[in-house]
């Protein structure tokens, strides 16, 4: 599956993942856990959790944990995304983690986002990544 169109995506399933990678944040500073989930191009479900540190600036989001994840279980494109509060809620990256997401994404990963379903190109319109790069070289 090299691009996933939103119809096809089962949102509930990703949201649940993305929920049970909350439950397992570790947010004792902020008290605001935060759960990601995305598919891949190749079919598999990738999660990731903040991780906080008591020097906030080393702290992990979510979406860092989710691409570790992705990376560490054979890589691959994003083709859907989802992230979520310790309310169970939508939550939309900061735009750190959409530059980071966009990095591994395939073109046109679809976002649930809390106005509804976007593509990577409309949560981050202009970016600069490996596409560009690779436009930039041929």
């Amino acid at each position: 599956m090299s691009k996933s169109e939103p119809e096809s995506v089962d949102w509930s399933a990703l949201k649940s993942a993305a929920i049970e990678a909350m439950k397992r944040a570790y947010a004792p500073y902020s008290d605001f856990p935060v759960g990601a989930a995305a598919l891949v191009d190749d079919g598999r479900l990738v999660s990731g959790c903040n991780v906080e540190n008591a020097s906030y600036g080393v702290g992990l989001c979510a979406e860092c944990s989710l691409v570790s994840n992705l990376t560490m279980t054979g890589g691959g494109k994003l083709v859907a995304f989802t992230c979520v509060d310790g309310n169970e809620d939508v939550l939309m990256p900061c735009g750190r983690c959409r530059q980071l997401l966009y990095e591994h994404s395939a073109p046109g990963m679809v976002f649930e986002t809390v106005s509804g379903l976007k593509t990577i190109d409309q949560v981050l319109p202009d970016a600069f990544g490996p596409r560009q790069l690779e436009e930039y070289r041929s």
